[in-house]
């Protein structure tokens, strides 16, 4: 797949950064390293995390950290009563792992004052994950984005629980990966080791051999949903189009969505783009999440002015049909609509990640993508189960009764879109996506939200459901 975590390709994960920090004063010393085709990895700093400045300096955006974070989604009046996480645990499923994970996620939380999680364990229940090979680019990535996925859902519901499901088989564009992960999901559904499911991956629909070669490999979403388990997943990171080949290295040149985001079972997460000040207030409202137009980004990130499909995903299946939830939203016609809900995602709004595991120096990393997105909203739903003393389930048919009840805790998102374009093959093609607007859109769904009202709404919701 076009892996849906920072800006990547090739059946991995993308990362977004430039030039090489070093203490103190920024220096551009890049530190490019081996990674999969069109994955663009650099190390932002080696002893202290950069700070908001030292990012716009090197890569003309801000950086984020945790605090920003919980601040701008006001989780504050939360913590205060209590309501981290506790007792709850955020499954995140990743191809491969990190090695370095637990000592990685023990100097995030150092740096940034967040306890240890209760409990980290980390299984691999569809088969022994073969041993970590710094040179094979393919595990890089995925180390990559498992940090990013373990870091920021931590960061989100410090108190939480953290369950690392690794398998043993890459996810990529079509089936392969994937019966190794239905397999490990069915796992932790069947023996209840966790309340909410993070995926950060997904592939473009039309790239399964047929439509039931992809329903074949719904088993586990059709399991959460018997035993109320919450499944998430990203939705992508180029715009209103995907990847066409295993490489990620060619895009459809017409509209198209990913699975699992796209499953009616699952709750797609889309991406946002944030501008904060440095205790995370926000200066303008959150837009939809495009860069595919911003030259001096795309320059830093690619190596060229751009323009390159770097945008959230969102659209229509071709694969489902509307489900009931959606009933209210014409937008989406008689197609399931992706996404649900967006949080922040935009690689011009990154945020800072720690790893150390060998193939790649040490030290702090800029990430952007919504594999950002996804495991920020799975540490929500945390959240909320610890509020209700239950897991919540699916928590769509929640989120469109709130949106028509024009509950607070949900923001509207009504700027932006995920028009994307690219050079392929000698030639520019344009694939035009959608606006934001008011209500329901193909570009941030129901929109954002303010953890502190949504919380407890979404526990409401979900008991009238």
């Amino acid at each position: 797949m076009r892996h849906v975590r920072c800006l990547g390709a090739a059946g991995t994960l993308a990362l977004a950064s430039a030039s090489l920090f070093a203490v103190g004063a920024p220096t551009v010393a890049a530190a490019v390293t081996a990674q999969p085709a069109s994955l663009v990895s650099r190390l932002a700093s080696r002893a202290q995390p950069p700070t908001q400045a030292q990012c716009v300096k090197a890569f003309t955006v801000p950086c984020y950290r945790p605090p920003q974070l919980q601040a701008a989604y006001n989780e504050l009046p939360l913590f205060r009563r209590g309501i981290t996480g506790k007792g709850e645990t955020i499954v995140i499923v990743d191809s491969f792992g990190s090695p370095t994970i637990m000592k990685d996620l023990t100097t995030f939380d150092k740096q940034f004052r967040l306890p240890n999680p209760p409990s980290f364990k980390i299984i691999q229940p569809a088969g022994k994950v073969p041993p970590f090979n710094p040179a094979n680019t393919t595990m890089l990535g995925w180390a990559g984005e498992t940090t990013l996925d373990v870091e920021w859902s931590h960061s989100m519901a410090p108190g939480a629980s953290i369950l690392l499901v690794e398998t043993p088989v890459a996810e990529t564009e079509g089936v392969a990966g994937f019966p190794q992960i239905v397999k490990a999901e069915n796992f932790v559904i069947d023996h209840h080791l966790g309340q909410v499911i993070s995926q950060s991956f997904g592939a473009t629909e039309q790239t399964f051999r047929s439509a039931q070669s992809l329903l074949s490999l719904r088993s586990a979403y059709k399991n959460a949903f018997r035993h109320h388990v919450t499944v998430l997943a990203s939705s992508g990171d180029s715009g209103a189009t995907g990847a066409s080949n295993v490489a990620g290295t060619l895009l459809y040149t017409h509209r198209a969505v990913g699975w699992p985001a796209s499953d009616p079972l699952v709750t797609g997460v889309g991406g946002t783009q944030l501008r904060l000040g440095l205790a995370g207030r926000r200066l303008r409202p959150d837009q939809v999440w495009n860069d595919s137009f911003n030259s001096a980004l795309n320059q830093l990130l690619f190596g060229n002015p751009g323009p390159n499909a770097i945008a959230t995903g969102g659209g229509q299946s071709v694969i489902f049909s509307r489900p009931g939830y959606q009933a209210r939203d014409g937008i989406a016609g008689n197609r399931r609509g992706v996404p649900d809900i967006a949080l922040s995602g935009a690689c011009s709004g990154l945020v800072v990640t720690f790893q150390s595991f060998r193939g790649m120096p040490p030290g702090w990393y800029v990430v952007c993508g919504t594999s950002e997105s996804s495991p920020l909203f799975a540490g929500i739903v945390a959240l909320a189960d610890q509020l209700a003393h239950r897991s919540l389930g699916l928590i769509n048919p929640a989120l469109y009764r709130l949106l028509a009840e024009h509950a607070p805790g949900l923001v509207d998102v009504t700027r932006g879109n995920n028009t994307v374009a690219f050079t392929q093959n000698g030639h520019l093609f344009t694939v035009q996506g959608f606006s934001a607007g008011p209500g329901y859109d193909l570009a941030s769904g129901v929109g954002t939200i303010n953890a502190a009202l949504f919380v407890p709404e979404l526990v409401r919701a979900v008991g009238r459901g």
